[in-house]
């Protein structure tokens, strides 16, 4: 990776009130690398030569930060995907309105943010108060879907 990387990778850490350590700018930037959400298993795989315990801190340092967000994707196993600077995900005072959908694809098992979709949100009765809504779509990817075989009609 190039050094327009890590310096993307310092900014950003900057951004969120984050030291920029060596270790956290590593593990941010391998988390900038995938091309969608990622498991914690699937991070410790990449990064081999760190430490589990280092990478895990570094997730919930993140999340603490709002540099990241979780997704809760139905499979067991939360993922991850590093917020943009216009993502407010889980600070304070953020309307739910704000949060965005994600899709599961249900062939290569990936999970993607789909920050251009607001999650809709439903009018509870009574004293219900929601403080979360986790909206993931499930289906097939674009990816995916180009190398289905074609239906044929029976008719």
């Amino acid at each position: 990776m190039g050094p327009m990387i890590n310096d993307n990778a310092i900014k950003m850490l900057e951004q969120r009130g984050i030291k920029p350590t060596a270790v956290r700018i590593l593990v941010l930037r391998e988390m900038l690398a995938c091309d969608s959400a990622f498991s914690l298993q699937s991070l410790e795989d990449r990064l081999d030569s760190v430490d589990k315990s280092t990478i895990y801190r570094c997730i919930t340092l993140f999340l603490t930060h709002h540099l990241l967000h979780a997704i809760d994707d139905g499979t067991g196993s939360f993922k991850y995907a590093v917020c943009d600077n216009t993502c407010h995900c889980g600070e304070e005072g953020v309307h739910l309105d704000d949060l965005h959908a994600h899709f599961y694809c249900e062939v290569c098992h990936r999970t993607f943010c789909l920050s251009r979709i607001n999650v809709p949100v439903v009018a509870l009765p009574g004293n219900f108060k929601v403080h979360d809504i986790n909206y993931v779509l499930k289906g097939v990817c674009p990816e995916c879907s180009s190398h289905e075989p074609l239906q044929t009609s029976t008719h």
